[in-house]
């Protein structure tokens, strides 16, 4: 999978000693110059070096093949034939810092845009049927190369066929409630001619693309080999890259990666618009984009993530509507409308909870990252404000802490120490192992309790890296019952930057080079398991959507390995878990009883037999009635998550009431985190498992 992780602990730049290593080398091209700075970063520090040899390359091939034709619609199996004759001789390139193998896929890549698009001309000024007995896949990974190019122009002819079909399904829906009602052959029409126009500006865009794009991309195959999160950046992306970690964000508060030929959503940023609509989600794939006031949405398969920003960002007010595919492949329109992101929605904050049902006066605090000081915004890092939180908490006289770190991606590994650390005596937190050196610790010296309650961490699937540490030592300590979804994201590794620059003297003529995001070490518990893969199993796991779909790091090509290490010493005293059983069947009894759950696990098969069911027919009538009952299957979950919780019982802080009603758009941010907090019943769930908590005390 072709991603450039955003999931990181710990970012710094490598010093300029390592060219002092290499004798000067003169190059007649940048490429080679790059590609040579990549291959020697990554045979010096990655945390799992290989020998690039025939298996690498075999792997290398197959990885590359996706990312520049993941729909098979340029390439036939007669030139991915000629293109195997390298499968096992790129890394004979690499090692020789050559191009060869580029050059030749440059080649027949060009050969088959101009193919595709002298197909497409030829098709779209025919006819493209909408009644046939064919079908298309739609999973491109279960899709084979065409045999040659007039099987080629037959599966264009089916994705065309697809296309219109799904337009003229969409038009007639629209036009239900319209007095004038266009007929059959009226409709194809006008689809047929905004087809043509999004297919052709989606080939002009493919005709700007550069080389260097391609290298790029030939130069990740090589990276993500190694792992998925070591990647190249040029210096453009790199400056983005620095601006996205600074908290500068724009837009609709979206972070976005190239996925194949679309865009994928990999984080919705706190406070930012698409958080408060609560439409758009994490793995999403973005495959169209239209503005207010225009009718026809723009397409933007093939498209740059950097030229995919341009269109969604805009003016605060402005709205933008985004076609996207969900995980379980469901496609639809997401409205949002554009705003500044309020980067304060990122940071800590916390209410006092209680319900009807006898659970009473429960703290609770929702960190959706681990920031630090250097964005200059609230406190000097999350530990602190967490901390300042707690104390808040214990004036309030808090019975137990819910410690929410759903969807939090992780950040600073200092912060995240220092924050576990809030909640026992002192102690190893976690251990970091360099490559071929012995694991070092990271621990809490500080011998303060902040908080020797009951706490509870909630984690999900998009919990990553820093909040995997934290929920594991508190797990290891028997600190605290961790509550969520099968498993964490299982991120274990650490990047750093290497400026490739810092490889040559001299040379500048090829100057700036970019940097190189490289996975120079691995987490691993106290206990000696690694977070890397795995993740944390909660304790106590309640099901949601993703319950029987794989993903997180599981779902990436090459990751690296679960491993384990020795265990150290660690021991605490202040509120030791001893009965889990006791907490587990309960929540199990709650959970099988209730009418949310039941709908859940009821919907996650729902999603999952829709992402397996990945084959379209081809005739107007078979496909609504297909998406039809696609549709009238979801109804019944509509309003799984809309529902308010009426025994829930939610309030500010006192000490947060003067601050909040001072600032009016605070306020408003205030009021829908409330609203959003009132229907959320794994929150319910987890308050339960906190009386049981307390009542076993």
């Amino acid at each position: 999978m072709n991603m450039k992780s955003l999931i990181l602990i710990g970012i710094f730049a490598m010093s300029g000693f390592f060219a002092a290593w290499y004798p000067k080398v003169d190059f007649a091209e940048k490429e080679s110059m790059i590609l040579d700075a990549v291959v020697r970063f990554l045979d010096a520090y990655h945390f799992s070096p290989q020998a690039i040899d025939d298996e690498f390359s075999s792997k290398a091939y197959d990885l590359y093949l996706d990312y520049i034709d993941n729909g098979k619609r340029f390439l036939t199996e007669v030139e991915v034939n000629e293109l195997s004759a390298f499968r096992t001789q790129i890394d004979d390139q690499v090692n020789l810092r050559t191009t060869g193998f580029f050059d030749l896929s440059m080649d027949k890549l060009e050969l088959g845009h101009e193919r595709a698009k002298g197909i497409f001309a030829k098709l779209i000024d025919g006819e493209i049927p909408i009644s046939t007995d064919r079908t298309i896949e739609m999973d491109t990974e279960k899709r084979s190369f065409s045999k040659d190019e007039a099987a080629l122009e037959n599966f264009w002819l089916d994705m065309l066929s697809y296309d219109l079909i799904d337009r003229i399904k969409d038009k007639q829906e629209e036009q239900q409630d319209s007095v004038t009602k266009l007929s059959l052959e009226e409709i194809k029409v006008k689809a047929t001619s905004e087809m043509k126009e999004s297919y052709e500006d989606w080939f002009e865009r493919i005709e700007k693309t550069r080389r260097s794009d391609y290298f790029e991309t030939f130069v990740n195959t090589i990276t993500h080999v190694f792992d998925p999160h070591s990647d190249y950046f040029n210096p453009k992306e790199k400056e983005d890259f620095d601006i996205r970690m600074g908290g500068k964000l724009q837009g609709i508060g979206a972070r976005l990666v190239a996925d194949g030929e679309y865009t994928k959503v990999t984080e919705i940023i706190p406070g930012g618009p698409a958080w408060k609509g609560k439409d758009l989600q994490a793995d999403e794939l973005i495959m169209k984009v239209r503005q207010k006031g225009e009718e026809e949405a723009l397409n933007i398969q093939g498209m740059r993530v950097d030229d995919v920003v341009t269109f969604i960002r805009g003016e605060p007010g402005t709205v933008v509507f985004l076609t996207v595919k969900g995980v379980d492949g469901a496609v639809r329109v997401v409205e949002i409308e554009r705003d500044e992101v309020i980067i304060d929605e990122g940071f800590a904050k916390s209410l006092i909870l209680s319900d009807s049902d006898g659970v009473d006066n429960i703290g609770y605090i929702k960190l959706p990252r681990f920031y630090d000081s250097f964005e200059g915004k609230v406190g000097n890092s999350c530990a602190k404000d967490v901390a300042a939180e707690i104390e808040k908490l214990k004036d309030n006289n808090v019975n137990g802490i819910i410690l929410d770190l759903r969807n939090n991606g992780g950040g600073s590994l200092r912060d995240v120490v220092t924050m576990s650390g809030l909640f026992i005596e002192d102690g190893p937190i976690v251990q970091v192992k360099p490559r071929e050196k012995k694991a070092f610790l990271y621990e809490d010296r500080d011998k303060d309790v902040q908080y020797d309650g009951p706490v509870i961490v909630m984690v999900n699937e998009f919990s990553a890296s820093a909040s995997e540490i934290l929920a594991a030592a508190l797990q290891d300590y028997k600190r605290a019952i961790i509550v969520g979804s099968k498993s964490t994201f299982g991120k274990g590794t650490v990047q750093r930057f290497v400026n490739l620059d810092e490889a040559f003297r001299g040379d500048d003529k090829f100057k700036p080079l970019g940097n190189l995001k490289i996975s120079m070490q691995k987490f691993y518990r106290i206990n000696g398991g690694s977070t890397q893969l795995k993740g944390v199993v909660p304790d106590i796991i309640l099901p949601d959507n993703y319950h029987y779909i794989e993903t997180g790091e599981k779902d990436y090509d090459y990751a690296m390995e679960w491993t384990e290490i020795d265990d150290v010493d660690y021991k605490q005293d202040v509120y030791v878990i001893n009965d889990m059983d006791y907490f587990v069947n309960n929540s199990a009894a709650r959970v099988a009883k209730d009418e949310n759950f039941k709908l859940v696990l009821e919907n996650a098969k729902r999603l999952k037999d829709m992402r397996d069911d990945s084959n379209y027919p081809l005739d107007l009538d078979q496909f609504s009635t297909k998406m039809n009952e696609r549709k009238e299957a979801s109804e019944k979950f509509d309003d799984l998550y809309e529902e308010d919780i009426q025994q829930l019982m939610i309030a500010n802080l006192p000490q947060d009431a003067e601050a909040i009603g001072f600032d009016e758009s605070k306020e408003a941010r205030n009021e829908e985190w409330i609203k959003s907090v009132q229907k959320d019943f794994y929150l319910e769930e987890t308050m339960h498992i906190m009386q049981d908590m307390i009542n076993k005390k």
